[in-house]
């Protein structure tokens, strides 16, 4: 009888470790990370969230040379960071060139003052090359767009080196979901709904 017990406990305990296997799916073996800066980070988390291979998203400040920074520095304009988003990808599923045009559906790229109706440096859109394979990549993709016929006015959004990167604090991150009501209110009033419809469609919103 105790042989018989032992052998229950022995076998539960290797049922409840395969369960857990297997509702923990193995990372990515190398993932790589992409940051862009698209106006306010809140709008930017959704669409790279929802897409397929994007392992994380973490919003947060970069672009400036201030050796730290927080959404009252940023915010109030009192350092050269901007508002941005990190995306952290397994290159297998989605490509770099593929994160770039999820970035060009969410912005005005003709707008160099800010974005939609907020303006500023930390709103100003940006992307932010870790290499010169990055760098051409984000090159030929701003010329594509300009030669789409898409916009009338010239693409003014940079193309700048990869500087540090701060996390923003803990209640930016996901705002979408935490705060849903509040994040459509902002997302619809900024101008950006309005803005990216016009020149997208309904895909747009995805």
């Amino acid at each position: 009888m105790k042989q018989f017990a032992t052998l229950i406990v022995a076998l539960a305990t290797f049922t409840g470790a395969n369960i857990c296997e297997a509702a923990d799916p193995t990372p990515p073996a190398t993932t790589k990370t992409a940051i862009f800066a698209g106006g306010c980070f809140w709008c930017m988390q959704p669409p790279y969230d929802q897409a397929k291979g994007v392992v994380k998203t973490v919003v947060g400040y970069t672009g400036g040379s201030e050796a730290d920074a927080n959404y009252e520095k940023v915010s109030g304009h009192r350092t050269k960071h901007r508002e941005a988003i990190q995306v952290t990808y397994d290159p297998t599923q989605i490509s770099y060139g593929q994160l770039l045009e999820i970035f060009w559906r969410q912005i005005n790229p003709t707008q160099a003052d800010g974005q939609f109706h907020d303006i500023g440096l930390s709103y100003q859109a940006a992307i932010f090359y870790s290499n010169e394979e990055e760098k051409k990549t984000a090159e030929a993709s701003r010329e594509k767009l300009g030669e789409s016929g898409k916009f009338q006015q010239p693409i003014v959004t940079e193309i700048l080196p990869v500087m540090n990167f701060y996390p923003a604090e803990e209640y930016h991150q996901k705002y979408y979901l935490k705060n849903p009501g509040d994040f459509e209110a902002y997302h619809v009033g900024s101008g950006r709904v309005s803005f990216l419809e016009k020149i997208w469609g309904g895909s747009s919103r995805k």
